[in-house]
């Protein structure tokens, strides 16, 4: 089974976790410091190689089906799957900001300060 990086509302107590039908959680893990992360609209996070930040998230153990039938079709236009790095060298899969996606003007905004999508949520005091 594929392991697949998790870091906004599929994550554990997020509203989209029940997509993932009980996969197993193999940890909390850490990107490598390469990806810029972005809220998109402040509806959901969105990384993109080329920064400097380490995105917290966690990593899961999905069944394809899971993934082919459940995840990937409720995922947003603005992001696709792709394989990133992890604090550890090792790749995964991941949802990151989709390359061919015209951008309109605001609904990308660079959050990589926060480094998590639970922590910039926390700043606008919306919670997770």
């Amino acid at each position: 089974m594929p392991l697949m990086f998790l870091n906004g509302g599929a994550m554990r107590g997020g509203s989209l976790h029940h997509l993932l039908r009980g996969a197993a959680l193999v940890g909390v893990v850490r990107t490598a410091p390469k990806y810029f992360f972005h809220s998109v609209g402040d509806r959901f996070p969105a990384l993109e190689p080329g920064g400097d930040a380490a995105v917290s998230g966690e990593l899961y153990d999905v069944p394809w089906e899971v993934l082919r039938e459940s995840l990937l079709p409720a995922e947003p236009d603005e992001l696709e799957l792709g394989v990133i790095e992890l604090e550890d060298g090792s790749g995964t899969l991941s949802m990151v900001r989709r390359r061919a996606y015209s951008e309109p003007v605001g609904v990308f905004r660079d959050i990589s300060e926060h480094a998590s999508w639970h922590a910039y949520q926390d700043s606008l005091g919306v919670g997770s």
